[in-house]
């Protein structure tokens, strides 16, 4: 059957380029450029992308994109067309192995590409995740459930009250584990929030995404997924945790608290990172080893707490030299219950600022004081600009994660409207996220290029 659009998305100079040559889509060919020859297969492409390049397969199976005007001769090789679709086989039931429950807001864990959008699809059905990955069988008995589909920066009160509510029923079920397939970039705002949401936990809670979408040979999906079920299936570990690769290559994955994780790369496989403390476990396809002892223990019995309270009207504020105080004053005048300030050094802002906190203050505005260091405590009686913050009612947060600490102010004006009652709520430690010190080991940053640091990583650099 012959295609009636052989060079599908292509338009033109890129097209012209592929009909002179007669390279129609799913050709295995040698591209000669003036930059040098290529070798691969010609895809797709989506409708809305620019009529200027050619996407070329490698055989390292990354794609390139190459200009059309670049190219001065093809020798085709042959053809390969690809099917991308994720092979679905039922997920095989075995009554001896723990049921885990996957529950999806949006992120790809495993996917296919559409390339008439460009798109990649997620896969989510257990047929398809088990198509994708057939090793999650050896694990538990999967059971999936979409409850949205939203990229991760549009997660918000809505989406988190709706997994929190949806990880109730699913304990109240006797599901052994839960796993929450999420976008990475504020996938550590909703593991705080559901470590305040959801407490007292008989279960993992497991929150994972990935880095690299399910068609590039790097992909860290499959990897993440098949540690974060074995976490949620096997691990005595009862809290919401991130579950993301620990070194950049695939030796072993981190199980994050969810109180002190934060991303940190904006690419890296290895992003997520415990802040001021040490990550709960490491967790490997073969076992799960606990980096501490601390943490709560898998329960039989179905007990917990589900508080979804939630105030919109929180803000977090990043401080910079020469922040004009209208900063703060909009937020004011806009209604606004809450602030929490990320703060140089020990918790400081500048002078301008303190009419606008006075404000703050005679408006019954909470306002916390955080470290834009990220690791350290608020030590505002350290110097006369703290001390006179604090009488203008700023409040130090200890070592709260500036992020964590705007999600737990949320989450405790949407309990009460008493300062004290929010205080009293905000600093009593209730997942970690304020801890008594930071451990020797809580940081560390080893700067690349010095001897002996190039020494120490060049035995572990894959």
């Amino acid at each position: 059957m012959t295609d009636a659009n052989p060079y599908k998305g292509y338009k033109g100079r890129a097209l012209e380029v592929l009909q002179h040559f007669q390279a129609p889509v799913w050709s295995d060919l040698k591209i000669t450029t003036t930059k040098g020859e290529y070798t691969g297969i010609i895809l797709p492409r989506a409708e809305t992308a620019d009529p200027l390049h050619i996407v070329l397969k490698l055989r390292s199976g990354y794609n390139i994109g190459i200009l059309a005007e670049a190219v001065t001769a093809v020798e085709i090789l042959g053809r390969k067309e690809a099917h991308y679709k994720i092979p679905e086989k039922a997920f095989p039931y075995d009554p001896k192995k723990p049921n885990v429950k996957l529950l999806g807001t949006g992120g790809t864990i495993a996917s296919r590409l559409d390339y008439r959008t460009g798109a990649v699809i997620p896969a989510f059905s257990p047929g398809e995740l088990y198509g994708s990955v057939p090793e999650l069988a050896d694990i538990c008995n999967l059971e999936t459930e979409k409850l949205f589909g939203v990229f991760s920066e549009n997660m918000g009160p809505a989406e988190y009250i709706g997994t929190a509510q949806a990880i109730g029923r699913e304990i109240a079920k006797g599901v052994h584990g839960i796993v929450i397939g999420h976008g990475t970039d504020t996938m550590h705002h909703t593991s705080a929030i559901l470590s305040f949401m959801i407490q007292d936990s008989p279960v993992p809670i497991v929150m994972v995404g990935s880095q690299r979408s399910s068609d590039r040979p790097s992909s860290d999906a499959a990897l993440n997924l098949m540690h974060s079920v074995k976490t949620a299936a096997e691990s005595d570990i009862a809290e919401v945790m991130v579950c993301m690769f620990g070194p950049t290559s695939d030796l072993y994955g981190l199980l994050h608290r969810g109180t002190r994780v934060r991303k940190m790369h904006s690419s890296y496989r290895s992003t997520f990172r415990t802040i001021g403390d040490i990550p709960i476990a490491m967790v490997s396809r073969e076992k799960i080893t606990p980096l501490r002892q601390d943490y709560k223990r898998r329960r039989a019995d179905r007990n917990f707490v589900i508080n979804t309270a939630f105030e919109e009207k929180v803000s977090i504020v990043y401080y910079y030299p020469n922040m004009k105080p209208d900063i703060i004053d909009s937020l004011i005048d806009n209604g606004y219950r809450g602030i929490v300030i990320a703060g140089t050094g020990l918790g400081h802002v500048n002078k301008p600022l303190y009419p606008a906190l006075k404000r703050a203050q005679d408006k019954k505005i909470a306002v916390y004081m955080t470290v834009q260091t990220l690791w350290g405590y608020v030590q505002m009686y350290v110097y006369d600009t703290g001390r006179d913050m604090m009488e203008l009612g700023v409040i130090p947060a200890a070592n709260m994660l500036p992020e964590v600490a705007y999600v737990k102010l949320a989450w405790a004006l949407g309990q009460t409207s008493d300062l004290e009652d929010v205080k009293r709520i905000m600093l009593t430690p209730i997942a970690g996220e304020i801890t008594e010190r930071e451990p020797s080991n809580g940081y560390l940053i080893f700067q690349g290029g010095i001897p002996e640091v190039e020494e120490f990583i060049s035995k572990y650099r894959k």
